[in-house]
């Protein structure tokens, strides 16, 4: 296993004093919004707080493009055998789609797990870069795994308190949270784990490669394909495909298309929406043993009993939080 604890900013460098007093600002900026239980939307669309009374259980989703800012208590990431593990002051941040596992920890419904999410696109990173002129040169193109966990700063933390008082001010939040969001982006942008939004730029202008392979297997994850057939649409070998792909998402081309069928096919059932051959057939399976096979290996039970349990566990509020997470991925038409 391998567990990611990067340092970012040592005590020498900032008063850890100061850092604590803006993490506690923020969190009673939080609880004045919200105290209940799950995930909460604000006025401002990309922000999210998130708040657990209780330790949860290790739950399968999509770990989509959004750096999450944890304030209290701790989140634990599992990608393939990388282990992240944010603490108090900690982000964890993801540039691409991937499918992952998580929990929280160390909370209690005296001290809650809290943390912050906000969502971005590869749009907006690029913007960004264009505005403030920073280059991406081929030392850009090295592999590096698409998420990572850093530390926070006190100017990185100001911007959080900023955002949250537009929450109650509608008029200032249409136009401010997105200069805001800007600046976050910038930082991101400045910091230690600059070169892992600036590779992931770099793949988006290639015409081809793995991050157009990636892109694909997102948009056409109901299509069958074959490892031979991607590499050749996106001019690269099997062995190089193979290998970039995991270096990046932990999973080869194939098992992200599955994980990504699987999630979606779950969304749909817990939706009340579809059974499970309906389901099955709507992501891509043709056969729906198969999609049950790998469904149980997946979620550790058949879909059927997979569903009653979450069903039973999630209260209302967390099962629709859990729906709006992996609606990103409902296909339009």
């Amino acid at each position: 296993m391998l567990t990611q604890n990067p340092r970012s900013i040592t005590l020498s460098e900032e008063n850890p004093s100061n850092k604590q007093k803006l993490i506690n600002k923020i969190i009673s900026m939080t609880e004045k919004i919200t105290n209940t239980d799950g995930y909460t939307e604000t006025i401002i669309p990309f922000l999210i707080i998130c708040r657990h009374n209780y330790e949860t259980p290790v739950v399968q989703g999509v770990l989509s493009p959004s750096f999450c800012l944890v304030l209290q208590g701790r989140k634990e990431v599992y990608l393939g055998e990388h282990i992240f593990q944010a603490n108090p002051g900690d982000y964890l941040a993801s540039v691409v789609d991937i499918p992952a596992s998580a929990r929280v920890t160390g909370c209690t419904n005296n001290s809650p797990y809290i943390g912050i999410r906000i969502s971005f696109t590869m749009e907006e990173i690029t913007s960004v870069m264009l505005e403030a002129d920073i280059s991406v040169d081929k030392r850009d193109n090295k592999l590096i795994f698409g998420t990572c966990i850093g530390k926070s700063d006190t100017d990185f933390l100001e911007l959080f308190v900023r955002l949250l008082k537009l929450v109650d001010n509608p008029s200032k939040a249409k136009f401010l949270s997105k200069l805001i969001k800007r600046e976050m982006i910038f930082h991101l942008l400045s910091g230690e784990y600059r070169h892992l939004f600036l590779q992931q730029v770099f793949f988006d202008q290639q015409s081809d490669g793995v991050g157009k392979a990636l892109a694909w297997i997102k948009e056409n994850y109901t299509h069958s394909f074959t490892i031979e057939e991607l590499a050749r649409s996106f001019n690269m070998s099997v062995s190089g495909l193979q290998h970039k792909f995991k270096a990046i998402t932990s999973l080869s081309p194939v098992q992200y298309q599955k994980k990504l069928r699987l999630q979606e096919a779950r969304r749909l059932m817990l939706s009340g929406s579809m059974d499970a051959t309906t389901a099955a057939l709507e992501v891509g399976y043709e056969s729906p043993s198969q999609f049950s096979r790998e469904y149980r290996r997946c979620f550790g039970m058949p879909p059927l009993k997979d569903i009653k349990a979450a069903q039973k566990n999630y209260s209302p509020t967390d099962l629709e939080s859990f729906l709006k997470r992996l609606n990103h991925f409902e296909k339009t038409t």
